[in-house]
């Protein structure tokens, strides 16, 4: 069910499922009955006992959506951007907040992908009590228009301090091949996504640039999963365009502030 799966703080989990644990998206054509059954089996893997994941419907954005108190005086919670139809998750759910990265503080929180980089960040709250969490959908529009800086900065507003990121599974720059001149504008952005990949053509490194855009911002990085493409036991859009979705999960075991 896990591809991963770690208590990276006492009272908090961070966990990235696998193609066991089944798709959990609900816009890729699959019965959303199923679905739904999925997601509940994944809540009682992991004890969450009746408090469900918050999932988002992403965009390819960088709007940061506040989960229940984690809203901040003078930003936007629900926000919407320009879709791409091939990874947008656009009907995760009627009370799901358009956007590609959510904070909470404790509540659990989401991330659906199939080769962008699902990233998950924790961080203590300077005056203690609840951490503060936050999971970010980074595709290549997303690391270019600094959806990772944004989540990171919404965290500090709600004064979270030592932070870590976990880097799940996503397709590694070896695979990932892209035109020149989406290796150019990228790279003009994010230095660190330029690469070259196994086949000697222009490619973009995301995990590298995510990794670069979270060290420049002073989080330390825990972990990196493995390459989508080259992981069977991981779901890959570009191996299969009609694939379903993991996810990056983020959840404590307990919400008192």
């Amino acid at each position: 069910m896990f591809s991963w799966r770690a208590e990276v703080r006492p009272g908090v989990w961070v966990a990235f499922t696998n193609a066991a644990a089944g798709n959990l998206a609900l816009h890729v054509g699959d019965n959303p009955v199923d679905v739904h059954r999925r997601r509940g089996d994944l809540e009682a893997a992991v004890g969450l006992a009746g408090r469900p994941f918050r999932y988002m419907n992403q965009v390819h954005g960088n709007q940061v959506a506040g989960i229940g108190a984690a809203t901040v005086a003078g930003h936007r919670t629900f926000a919407s951007a320009s879709a791409s139809a091939s990874e947008a998750d656009a009907d995760a759910g009627a009370d799901a907040p358009t956007a590609d990265a959510m904070v909470s503080l404790g509540e659990p929180l989401a991330v659906m992908v199939a080769d962008c980089v699902p990233v998950v960040l924790v961080g203590d709250r300077a005056a203690g009590g609840t951490p503060v969490l936050a999971v970010v959908h980074a595709g290549r529009p997303g690391v270019a228009s600094g959806v990772v800086p944004a989540a990171v900065t919404r965290m500090r507003d709600l004064d979270a301090a030592r932070l870590s990121a976990w880097i799940g599974p996503s397709v590694c720059g070896g695979c990932y091949e892209v035109p020149e001149d989406m290796r150019r504008d990228v790279a003009a952005r994010v230095p660190a996504a330029w690469c070259t990949t196994t086949r000697g053509t222009p490619g973009l490194d995301l995990p590298a640039a995510v990794r670069s855009q979270l060290q420049d911002a002073g989080v330390a990085v825990e972990y990196s999963g493995n390459c989508t493409l080259e992981d069977e036991q991981l779901f890959s859009y570009r191996r299969d365009p009609g694939t379903g979705r993991f996810a990056g999960l983020v959840w404590t075991e307990r919400t008192d502030d």
